[in-house]
């Protein structure tokens, strides 16, 4: 501002005219598109309550003049009132005072000082309204802070070049409209410099330019008083003339600290709203674009992007940083070309994102110098950085948490914005602070979700889908609501006689412990099934080894064994919901009604068993009751579903089980994991099995040699004849020669591959010997083990079972 005095104009600070200004932006419909801070406090309304609001309604002017101020003497204002001003009749600017009513019934009245400005041009904006707060500059006047009695406080215009330091001013007006892009606040700009800037006339030769202004350093503001100080001794005048203005700025400085921790506090409700990893990312980024910067490229270390836990010793030149996130305001497409979101790339030692990175400190660049461009783009190879980065003002802020980095950020400013200064680095580095945890709560929960689905995915079995008999199709669904983990699974378990046991069960709880639990039942079901125990039998000793390992070891569970030979499901329940047979003869499904039980680890309660019919082309449908349960809900509702969709044809296995989940599970969001298994039970035909009753005496083996070479010729499995006759030798040479046996049975099954098994009443299992070159024995299973795929021995109801199996050559 220009103050007249008895030894000429005197050049003050414009520092005096950064008062807090509300910014009110209304497009053409009359309809207010930009709310600032200011304006919530000046005014009272939020942002949410503003925006979209016909502008009348928020500013209600009750009278044009303030009744309580007649020391100021009338004012009859610049051009229109602020009535006709906000409705939109206005060609030029415009300038009053004015008493608005505030939003509360019967509330205060403020009296403000505006500026209105018609807008012209693609943008949707119309009118700039500016108002300020009259109390504040009288305020710091009336103390007789410019020696003489003020005259009145009113708004105006000024050219452009009507006061010193209009190019700073000017470059700090994009301030005012911090929300907006670069293009869209530099011609709004533009256009109030051309129709004059706004100031604040203390007297007919005493005008103060308003300058928004973010904030003030506390350095900057000493060195203003100083100057002040200074310029009063040349005139002869006290210090205390030039005081206003230090009261000003320390009390614009409170405001400037005030209006940054509002952002901050903006931006940290903006983000962490959710735990996944790359949406937190686009969080980050969009928080402070375009408000705090043009330009956030976010990097983050590659053990971060995969997930492989918390990196581990400081970043180097061969540190892979990631590119995961480019939010900018400019055009679009410009930056994707050249900097690409999933690009990996180390950063050498002269940048300043290595400084960064290594320090751990933000690193501030007013302008990046073409020098600088140069070594940047340098990383780029054939890819030309500079057009968007030279002459930027840069500020790289590290993303930290527990003192070790996860990446950084990098800001950029458009050349037309304040270049970042130290209170924009101490609030970057708030800000990189605040979003780093974020991320790295954001990161451990990826990793730990990574290895509890590892740890899941690890005790699950990977089923054939084609056993003896019978196919098979699975699902496992992690639970939603509950955490991923849980002890839901499934089985199936390979038994003599071409026999196909069939699991699942429950682990009641979730997380590690349910897994880890769930793991050990699985364990403990294979060994038992494997020993052919029956069902009732195998439930008993599963309950009694739960009981063994801890009071809370409860599950559920569902075995069931498949015959295919015989067409009959052997099943036992303990505590389970029960499967669904679906008939092949009519398509009919029906919940097959078992024995409930008790679930494992209740102890002292029975267990029984049942038998079913079943026909080739019938299917079995065994789930757990995440699948069918729904809170509020009786269960019986999710089983009558569950029956229904299981009887809808189906090309395929995995067609059926894909059917059946989209039956149930929108059914009011799954909070449980699901384990499901179907198997089509296709049956052996009798055609492809042989049974034989051999006389316990040596000269059988022969004969079973006999027999075996007819029926593979008979089977068309010539290639395997000759090896199917030695080991059937080896198998009833044992069972008539070392055996105590009262009858032998042999019987092949041509089901996919070539089964046989040699059945005696003597239940002493044989064991494989390790065979020397003198000995007489032992050396009949090593031939077995040798060349069979498979072979096993187990237990029966009336003594043993020997068994090898080969696989059919193809055709």
């Amino acid at each position: 501002m220009v103050r007249g005095t008895p030894d000429g104009p005197v050049a003050h600070s414009a520092v005096a005219g950064r008062i807090p200004l509300a910014v009110v932006v209304v497009d053409g419909a009359g309809l207010v598109s930009h709310w600032s801070v200011g304006a919530r406090r000046l005014f009272g309304y939020t942002k949410e309550e503003a925006v979209g609001r016909p502008v009348g309604d928020l500013l209600p002017v009750h009278g044009a003049l303030p009744e309580d101020h007649e020391p100021y003497g009338a004012y009859d204002g610049l051009g229109p009132d602020l009535e006709t001003s906000l409705d939109r009749h206005l060609s030029y600017p415009a300038a009053g005072r004015a008493r608005l009513t505030g939003p509360e019934p019967g509330g205060t009245r403020a009296d403000v000082l505006w500026w209105a400005y018609p807008l012209i041009g693609p943008g949707p904006e119309r009118l700039l309204v500016l108002a300020a707060d009259a109390a504040r500059p009288a305020a710091s006047d009336s103390g007789g802070a410019r020696g003489e009695q003020v005259e009145r406080i009113a708004p105006g215009f000024a050219l452009h070049t009507d006061f010193p330091g209009a190019d700073e001013l000017a470059g700090r007006l994009p301030e005012i409209l911090p929300s907006m892009s670069v293009g869209e606040s530099s011609r709004i700009v533009a256009q109030i410099l051309e129709l004059g800037y706004p100031v604040l006339e203390f007297s007919q030769h005493d005008r103060v330019p308003v300058t928004p202004d973010w904030g003030v350093a506390r350095r900057a503001e000493r060195k203003a008083r100083r100057e002040r100080a200074e310029r009063a001794a040349v005139h002869g005048l006290p210090a205390s003339a030039y005081a206003g203005a230090d009261d000003e700025g320390e009390d614009l400085e409170y405001a400037a600290v005030r209006e940054r921790l509002e952002f901050l506090n903006e931006v940290s409700g903006r983000i962490g709203s959710s735990l996944d990893l790359s949406h937190t990312i686009v969080e980050v980024s969009r928080a402070v674009v375009p408000r705090f910067t043009d330009v956030a490229g976010t990097y983050l270390r590659e053990q971060v992007v995969a997930g492989e836990g918390f990196p581990e010793g400081p970043p180097d030149e061969t540190t892979l940083w990631h590119r995961v996130a480019v939010e900018h305001t400019d055009e679009p497409g410009r930056w994707d070309d050249v900097v690409p979101v999933g690009e990996s790339m180390p950063f050498p030692a002269h940048t300043p994102f290595f400084q960064c990175m290594t320090s751990g400190d933000p690193v501030l660049v007013p302008r990046i110098t073409e020098e600088m461009g140069n070594a940047i783009a340098a990383q780029f190879e054939k890819r030309d950085i500079r057009p968007l980065i030279n002459h930027r003002s840069m500020l790289v802020v590290p993303l930290k948490a527990r003192n070790v980095v996860l990446g950084f950020m990098i800001l950029l400013r458009h050349r037309e914005r304040p270049v970042f200064n130290d209170m924009d680095r101490v609030t970057g580095a708030e800000l990189a602070a605040r979003a780093g945890l974020v991320i790295d709560n954001a990161r451990m929960y990826t990793y730990q979700e990574s290895v509890a689905d590892t740890l899941q995915d690890s005790m699950l079995p990977h089923i054939q889908p084609r056993m003896s008999g019978c196919d098979i199709a699975t699902r496992y669904l992690p639970g939603t609501l509950l955490g991923r983990v849980g002890g839901d699974w499934f089985d199936s378990v390979k038994l003599p006689g071409s026999r196909t046991a069939l699991v699942v069960g429950d682990v009641m709880g979730h997380g590690l412990n349910s897994a880890a639990m769930m793991g050990q039942m699985r364990t403990a079901v294979q060994t038992m099934a494997a020993l052919d125990l029956p069902p009732e039998q195998l439930l008993r000793n599963l309950d009694d080894l739960a009981q063994r390992l801890g009071e809370h070891y409860l599950a559920t569970c569902l075995y069931a064994v498949y015959d295919p030979i015989a067409g009959e499901l052997h099943l036992a329940n303990a505590g389970h919901i029960p499967p669904v047979l679906v008939r092949a003869e009519d398509g009919r499904s029906e919940l097959l009604d078992l024995p409930t039980g008790a679930p494992i680890g209740v102890g002292g309660v029975p267990f029984e068993s049942v038998r079913v019919r079943v026909a080739p082309g019938d299917r079995l449908l065994m789930c757990t009751d995440g699948l069918v349960e729904v809170r509020g809900e009786d269960i019986g509702v999710g089983l009558a579903t569950l029956t229904e969709s299981a009887a809808h044809p189906a090309a395929s296995m995995d067609e059926a089980c894909d059917t059946i989940i989209r039956a149930l599970n929108p059914r009011g969001g799954r909070k449980d994991d699901v384990a499901l298994l179907m198997a089509r039970l296709n049956g052996i035909a009798a055609k492809d099995v042989a049974h034989w009753r051999l006389a316990v005496d040596p000269s059988e083996v022969s004969r079973a040699r006999e027999l075996v070479r007819e029926q593979v010729r008979a089977w068309s499995l010539d290639a395997l004849g000759d090896t199917a006759e030695l080991l059937v030798s080896e198998l009833v040479t044992n069972a008539v020669r070392h055996s105590r046996s009262t009858r032998v049975d042999l019987r092949l099954v041509h089901a996919g591959a070539l089964l046989c098994e040699v059945e005696d009443d003597d239940s002493a299992l044989p064991t494989l010997l390790s065979a020397g070159p003198g000995d007489e024995f032992g050396r009949g299973l090593r031939v077995v083990s040798t060349l069979a795929k498979e072979w096993g021995t187990s237990r029966t109801n009336s003594g043993k079972t020997v068994w090898f199996e080969l696989a059919v050559p193809r055709r």
